[in-house]
């Protein structure tokens, strides 16, 4: 099943209405219609900081790869921002898919791209070195789960595992690693056996599908589903299935506490219904999600 493309679906309001007193941005008055019963996470960046920077690892490695393909007038900044056009216009997707991009490109110029999985290897092989380091760490004890998770995560997810909720993960990174990664985080244990990652049949895995799996299995509908996403996939697909979506517009340098703008304007555009930095205030965003609409 393909995954869906990004659709603007409103524009962000100039004039943000917040949760008093939090920073937990609304974007209408409507709680879940029904206390989340089932709520699912994106990994990376939604939970994970594990792999923060990768975008500056991926643009370099693609316009390297593109340049020899330049039209007349390209340059090599006019090639990184189509590069990184496509990157980050493809974020939430399977990393698979912005290879597949780069190698349209070079096709598009005359010439043979390799193989879109060869392209992912030499990223993920470039992305590993620089988060050797940090992984090494959470296994030796010597950095802490809670540097490398966006801040209050925890808070979070024990917080909706007190009000009976069962969580799920599902990343477009590829499963084995997002397996390993989460149990380095801990978070294994909050979702054993629900922790899903990217297939190398690109076919056999999607959130949509993952989104389906919950409802169909559970025998509920999606008004009982509850959905965490720094990706516009997640929030779109959270949308499409009757769900109430949380876009987490994360800091995820600098940890600031504040949303990161692009990710913020980009997710109210999927449909989110509510604007988070962090979850450093999860427990009166709790309430707010449990407080069901009279």
């Amino acid at each position: 099943m393909a995954e869906r493309d990004y659709v603007k679906a409103r524009e962000a309001p100039k004039n943000p209405v917040y949760l008093p007193g939090t920073r937990i941005e609304l974007l209408h008055n409507n709680r879940p219609a029904k206390p989340p019963r089932h709520v699912l996470f994106d990994f990376d960046g939604t939970l994970s900081l594990v792999r923060e920077g990768w975008v500056d690892i991926m643009v370099p490695l693609l316009a390297g790869h593109l340049m020899p393909f330049a039209k007349p007038g390209e340059t090599p900044a006019s090639i990184e921002l189509l590069v990184r056009e496509f990157v980050t216009r493809l974020t939430g997707k399977q990393t698979i898919y912005q290879m597949m991009a780069l190698a349209d490109e070079i096709t598009k110029r005359g010439g043979t791209p390799a193989a879109p999985l060869d392209y992912k290897a030499e990223y993920h092989d470039r992305l590993m070195a620089r988060i050797a380091s940090r992984r090494e760490g959470l296994a030796s004890g010597k950095i802490s789960r809670e540097e490398m998770l966006v801040p209050g995560s925890l808070d979070l997810l024990n917080g909706l595992r007190e009000r009976g909720a069962t969580l799920y993960i599902a990343s477009g990174t590829d499963e084995q690693y997002v397996l390993e990664e989460a149990r380095l985080l801990g978070l294994d244990a909050y979702a054993p056996g629900r922790v899903y990652g990217a297939l190398a049949d690109i076919a056999g895995f999607s959130k949509e599908m993952v989104i389906r799996r919950i409802l169909a299995e559970n025998r509920v509908d999606g008004a009982s589903l509850l959905g965490f996403g720094d990706g516009y996939v997640e929030i779109a697909d959270t949308k499409a299935a009757g769900g109430f979506a949380i876009a987490v517009a994360t800091d995820e340098a600098n940890r600031s506490g504040l949303c990161d703008e692009w990710k913020r304007e980009r997710l109210i555009g999927a449909g989110a219904d509510v604007v988070i930095p962090d979850y450093r205030e999860a427990a009166r965003l709790i309430e707010y999600l449990f407080r069901v609409n009279e």
